[in-house]
Formats: structure tokens, C-alpha cells, sequence
């Protein structure tokens, strides 16, 4: 099996922090910019190029990249930037919530530093919003987070149940599986993957729609590369 793990393309949030150095104002589950939807276009575009030819330890993906399946946080960031990736493949785009942003569905309370919980998009709104997505059959319409903020414990337990589940739906095949996710989280699982701990200060930088690849073989799991960015032009890197 291969891994490739794909941030989604430029927030509204995104944007906001870069141009102001702050989250003060953000929203709790931001749309993508109109770069953002430029970015998602090009990596989809990219990812469904097939140059030929199969070299036998294409590391680089030189030959294309053949996903099988693509998987998408649950968040609109990024289920905008796996539609684009889905469609261009002609696969089906599949919520797996466990991909969500690490904290979940939040505000921050202005005069305390809080983090309030909020619902979510409901089913409907997901459903109307991305109708070529598979939605899981446990959101319903109260919203599909709907609880308090994440802790951090809860964020290591979850990146390491992702990768459990990978491996019991994907481990031992010849799959290639995207998934569009998040910077926070990106941290957590390539932690639990590397045998580190995510919370420890050290910070592994992921673009909007960089790409990471591991490679899950009999041996072990090799990190063939990370945070690729050749599908974007200079001035579409954020």
C-alpha cells in the first residue's frame, strides 16, 4: 500500500493568518480561497497525468501516481479540494471524519481565549454541498462534531486510530490511497508513523495541497517523500 497524504488547498483562515498574523476572526470551518480553488484544480489535474512506463522503484512517482482511493476530512477545506481531486480521477470521494483538523469544530471566545465547541455541518448541508461525496452513516442533522474542543490526548488517540483502520481496510494490498487532510493532524499521524510524539515542539511544515508519501511494505514503513510541490507554480505556494 501507499500513503499519500494531502493537505487541503488555501483557507479563508489560511489567508487570514497570512495576511494578518492572527486567528482572531476566523471561522470555524472555513471555505476555500479563489487561490485555493486554483491550487485544488492544479493538484487534481497533476495527479491525474499518467506519463507511462512503471519503473520498478518509482519513488518519485515519475510514471504517475494511480490513486485508487481518496479519502477527505470532513471539513469544507477540504472536501472542496477532494472534489476537484475525486473528479478528475473518476473516484468515488469518501469522508472519513477521523481526518478532521486537530480541535475539531471551534470558536474562540475574544475576551477569554475559549475554545467553544460548535455542531458542524449537518448532513444536509454536506450532502447538498458535495452530492459525488459518500457521507458516513453515523452524521446525522445535528451536525457531524457537535461537542466540546479536542484535547490534545484525544488528537494523539485518534491519529493513532486512523492509521490502525488504514492498515485493517488497506495494509498487505497494492492500493494507493489519498487523503485530504490537515496540517495539525499531518503532524499526528507522521508522528505515530515515525515513532515520535506530535506534541513535543518539533513542527513538520505541509503547503496547502502538499503531497506526502509512505510506502507501507513487508518490511516496514518508508517515508518516500514530503510536502511536494511541483504541481503549483511559485506564486500559487502558500
Amino acid at each position: 500500500m501507499q500513503l499519500y497524504f494531502i493537505r487541503h488547498a488555501q483557507s479563508a483562515n489560511n489567508r487570514l493568518y497570512e495576511e494578518t498574523g492572527s486567528w482572531g476572526g476566523r471561522d470555524s470551518d472555513p471555505e476555500l480561497t479563489e487561490l485555493g480553488y486554483e491550487q485544488a484544480q492544479r493538484l487534481a489535474e497533476h495527479a491525474a497525468c499518467a506519463n507511462g512506463g512503471t519503473p520498478r522503484r518509482d519513488y518519485v512517482n515519475r510514471s504517475g501516481f494511480g490513486f485508487t482511493h481518496v479519502y477527505s476530512s470532513p471539513m469544507v477545506r477540504a472536501l472542496a479540494t477532494g472534489s476537484y481531486l475525486a473528479a478528475a480521477l473518476n473516484l468515488l470521494l469518501v469522508v472519513w471524519e477521523d481526518l478532521h483538523e486537530v480541535g475539531g469544530i471551534f470558536v474562540t471566545d475574544d475576551e477569554t481565549g475559549e475554545y467553544i465547541g460548535q455542531p458542524g455541518k449537518s448532513r444536509s448541508e454536506l450532502a447538498a454541498r458535495f452530492p459525488q461525496a459518500q457521507l458516513p452513516e453515523t452524521l446525522g442533522e445535528e451536525g457531524w462534531w457537535n461537542r466540546a474542543h479536542e484535547p490534545v490526548e484525544l488528537q494523539v488517540k485518534r491519529a493513532r486510530r486512523f492509521v490502525f483502520d488504514l492498515l485493517v481496510q488497506h495494509g498487505g494490498s497494492d492500493d494507493r490511497v489519498a487523503v485530504v487532510s490537515h496540517g495539525g493532524f499531518y503532524n499526528f499521524v507522521l508522528a505515530e508513523l515515525l515513532g515520535t510524539q506530535a506534541e513535543n515542539g518539533f513542527w513538520f511544515g505541509l503547503n496547502n495541497t502538499g503531497i506526502t508519501r509512505f510506502n507501507f511494505d513487508p518490511e516496514g514503513i518508508g517515508l518516500a517523500y514530503a510536502n511536494r510541490l511541483e504541481h503549483l507554480p511559485a506564486e500559487l505556494i502558500t
